[in-house]
């Protein structure tokens, strides 16, 4: 206006505004919330929520997966196969240090162990522990103790000290060192170059024994540098852990560990099979006079009269 002076509203009136209709003056609802700026921060918080379920989700997920895996591995290792180190020479060239085998634990469910099977066997009750001081005792708190087997399960750690040798004799064979320079087993000579350390004698401590009932003759192929049955003594059946059957590591080794040729002689078998306990003609004999008298008595046993049945005695 001229002059510079503003024009006086009219009483009463209201100033222009732009706000949407529906909407008081200060542009917000009822509430006193403006709906534009509450929209993203409700967007916001749901997209929060969500991601803290599914990280929750996936740590389940992973938790369940590792004690499926913790859990898996026990089971293998305690029930199927697991792998086992070569600590020493006492099994060269077969086997060098630092190998890795792979021990099958389950076939000796379903057949014998035979002469030239590799096994992994532990040393307690028999051979103890060669190479250090014996194990101390189990810890005295429960819940260190617990952590200690489901660490010795899962194979990080074990108090019992494990041996590898190669099975020369079974229950009742004689073996015996040396004939011609040769191991004979039941008489029946052994021609061990194919797997004997180079140059090694198959023996230089003679013996000659008879393997006890339920013990083995077990022996290494680096004959001059194996602690064996030669100078320990037998291991029990019950102590073998598994045959290895496959050296796994390092992978320029990788094979398999077959019997030798000179375990599957028919000789040795024959002899083997002379060896066991086999029936007589006496004793054919006495058990067919046995079986005849056995029917004797049961035909003249009380309750048979007139070819009928008696009902049965009181009390029994």
């Amino acid at each position: 206006m001229p002059g510079g002076q503003a024009m006086n509203m009219p009483e009463g009136a209201e100033p222009d505004s732009a706000e949407p209709d529906g909407l008081n003056p200060d542009g917000l609802n009822p509430d006193g919330v403006n709906p534009d700026s509450d929209a993203p921060a409700d967007e916001d918080s749901g997209g929060q929520g969500q991601g803290k379920k599914k990280t929750r989700k996936l740590v389940r997920e992973l938790v369940i997966i590792v004690l499926a895996a913790i859990v898996l591995t026990v089971l293998v290792r305690t029930f199927v196969v697991q792998v086992y180190r070569i600590p020493s020479a006492s099994m060269q060239n077969t086997l060098l240090p630092g190998d890795r085998v792979l021990v099958n634990k389950l076939v000796y469910r379903f057949r014998g162990i035979a002469r030239g099977d590799i096994v992994v066997f532990a040393g307690t009750g028999s051979w103890g522990d060669l190479e250090g001081p014996p194990p101390g005792p189990p810890p005295s708190n429960p819940v260190v103790r617990f952590f200690d087997d489901v660490l010795s399960d899962v194979g990080l750690r074990s108090n019992t000290t494990y041996y590898i040798k190669r099975v020369i004799g079974l229950p009742g064979d004689h073996v015996a060192c040396c004939t011609n320079g040769l191991v004979t087993v039941n008489g029946v000579a052994l021609h061990e170059t194919g797997y004997l350390y180079p140059g090694a004698q198959p023996s230089l401590k003679t013996f000659s024994t008879t393997v006890p009932s339920g013990k083995l003759w077990v022996m290494g192929d680096n004959r001059g540098d194996s602690l064996d049955s030669r100078y320990e003594g037998p291991v029990p059946e019950n102590e073998v852990t598994g045959r290895a059957f496959l050296i796994v590591w390092p992978l320029s080794r990788f094979g398999d560990l077959p019997i030798p040729q000179t375990f599957k002689q028919g000789a040795l078998t024959a002899a083997a099979t002379a060896a066991s306990p086999a029936a007589t003609p006496a004793t054919a004999t006495a058990l067919t006079g046995v079986l005849l008298w056995r029917r004797t008595v049961r035909r003249r046993r009380p309750g048979r009269a007139g070819g009928r049945r008696r009902g049965p005695r009181p009390g029994r």
